[in-house]
């Protein structure tokens, strides 16, 4: 028999576990284990405790649970021995962030301490540290911090020292008991193997670490306690994508079924996770992975620092090369909240049980409709702008709407909305010197929706690539555990290796229509005019109309 890696794509909802062929990439099994906790963000779990208003945390333990139920189901029912088992390699959402104390236990396991919210894990989309964010990109930009460049120019409130900073301001008692903050794919990392590492996807892009996190004198300015932040509570080795962190302990090998001494992978971000998944490993292919949001990875030999883009790091995707981010902070999100929220009942989905129908009805009656025809447009910014104007503050409207406007033409609208953001992100990356050659889509969207991806094609005036395998992810995250076994065990050396023996092959291809160009080039004018003049503080109106909101919501 063969030799079987694992990949492990935790999502923000669930989590799922590939069982594939080291040889041939070809799928042996899939199991998906759905988060019991779900997203918290209203109440924590058990405790009555509410939550305020743009928080997101989620409950460790369902991602134990990912490992325990997921490992030992698909062995089960591949009828593949722990034996040929040679690697394993996860990937994760970024940046989640979880307090942890010096044995590595969160500090929500904690009995006293499991009503304090500050104790939780932080989600990639936890959005309550914004006024940190804002502190911190404010003071690096008035000393000239050369940091900031490397992320666009502003730093997001999604990121790992915002959700500390948060943690100092508000619970200062809290974070003097955290012995570290660590990404949620490192704690993975560490619950199985024993040894804390750093993987560099998540440092670098979220943890603001280039050869070091910034500089102490800096941190001190920004808060006291933080001077030592770096080599106290975010201490550990920074190592690339594809690095042997560890091997299985033989505790947890016998608790998930894997034979001890496996190969474990450093982990990685989940969104990169899909660039060896699509096979992509040379410059100038944009990767969009879409789900609840859009993650847009490109890859380039140069270093360059692009206004609004979220981050450029060295061997950040793949080694050899400096890897770009950028992304759309509500995708699927934001469909998905129109269906809740913004159509009337519908034959056969009472109560919203059956969206995904909805979903279909929607699409079907909105690709009835020529581009223009709705005479909407809207902007994208249901959970702010993470690309390029990078305001989590920023909210979504759509302009043109009158007594005759349906719902189907709303929900286009909303589609065309996210592709003009895309458009936008890959505007500035060419404005920049980055050229974008091809597109790939992947992630679960794209293949369920497909006048989302023929309305990408239109926008964007690109073919677009959708691979056919449901678990590019995943599979880019066994490659890594391939990498970490080595070729004398059956995997390989390097990473593009990995990717050209074991990536899905097979694409569905959308091309642009001709005709539909010259409309979307005038759309996305209106768009662009909207962007700037909503999105760079030219009036202040959603900020205000926020700060409204929230001060009505806490008096």
């Amino acid at each position: 028999m063969g030799k079987y890696v694992i990949g492990i794509d935790y999502g923000t909802e669930s989590g799922r576990v590939l069982l594939a062929d080291a040889g041939s990439g070809r799928e042996a099994a899939v199991h998906i284990v759905k988060y019991p906790h779900g997203v918290i963000t209203s109440v924590l779990p058990d405790t009555g405790v509410k939550l305020k208003r743009d928080w997101a945390l989620q409950h460790p333990g369902d991602y134990l649970q990912v490992l325990k139920e997921g490992i030992p189901a698909v062995l089960r029912s591949s009828g593949v021995s722990p034996d040929d088992v040679i690697g394993l390699g996860i990937d994760f959402t970024s940046c989640t962030v979880i307090p942890v104390d010096e044995s590595g236990t969160p500090l929500c396991f904690k009995e006293e301490l499991r009503e304090h919210p500050h104790s939780w894990v932080k989600l990639w989309k936890h959005h309550a540290a914004e006024e940190e964010a804002h502190r911190i990109t404010e003071l690096a930009a008035q000393r000239g911090e050369p940091f900031l460049q490397r992320y666009g120019g502003k730093i997001s409130s999604e990121w790992m020292l915002p959700k500390i900073l948060q943690v100092l301001n508000e619970a200062p008692d809290l974070y003097d008991r955290t012995d570290r903050f660590v990404e949620a794919a490192d704690w993975i990392v560490y619950q199985l193997t024993g040894r804390w590492v750093r993987n560099r996807a998540g440092a670098g892009y979220k943890g603001m670490w280039h050869d070091g996190f910034p500089p102490a004198d800096y941190l001190r300015e920004l808060h006291p306690e933080l001077e030592r932040v770096a080599d106290t509570k975010l201490r550990g080795e920074v190592v690339a994508v594809g690095h042997r962190a560890g091997v299985l302990g033989p505790e947890i090998a016998r608790e998930i079924g894997l034979r001890p001494g496996t190969a474990v992978a450093a982990g990685m971000i989940d969104a990169h996770a899909a660039v060896p998944g699509s096979g992509v490993y040379e410059p100038g292919v944009m990767v969009m992975v879409m789900g609840t949001s859009t993650c847009h990875m490109l890859m380039s030999p140069e270093e360059k620092f692009v206004q609004g883009v979220a981050g450029v790091v060295k061997d950040g995707i793949i080694p050899g090369y400096y890897g770009y981010e950028a992304g759309q902070a509500a995708v699927g999100d934001l469909f998905g909240w129109f269906v809740q929220n913004g159509v009337p009942p519908l034959p056969g989905s009472a109560n919203g049980v059956e969206s995904l129908s909805v979903h279909e009805r929607l699409e079907q009656e909105a690709g009835s409709y020529r581009p223009g025809e709705t005479g909407l447009v809207a902007l994208d910014w249901w959970n702010g702008n993470r690309s390029v104007l990078m305001d989590a503050g920023l909210t979504g409207m759509v302009v043109g709407y009158t007594l005759s406007t349906r719902p189907a033409e709303i929900y286009r609208a909303l589609l065309e909305a996210t592709a003009f953001g895309t458009r936008k992100i890959i505007d500035t990356f060419e404005a920049n010197g980055i050229e974008v050659t091809e597109l790939y889509a992947a992630g679960g969207l794209p293949k369920r929706n497909r006048l989302l991806m023929q309305i990408y094609a239109d926008v964007t005036g690109r073919s677009i690539q959708v691979p056919l395998s449901n678990e590019i992810g995943a599979l880019g995250a066994a490659m890594c555990g391939a990498v970490a076994a080595g070729a004398a065990e059956g995997g390989y050396d390097t990473m593009e290796n990995a990717i050209r023996k074991m990536a899905a092959g097979k694409t569905e291809v959308y091309e642009p229509i001709p005709e539909h160009r010259p409309v979307y080039d005038k759309l996305y004018e209106v768009y662009l005019k909207l962007h700037d003049y909503f999105g760079k503080d030219e009036t202040g109106i959603m900020k205000d109309l926020k700060a409204l909101s929230r001060a009505a919501e806490e008096g």
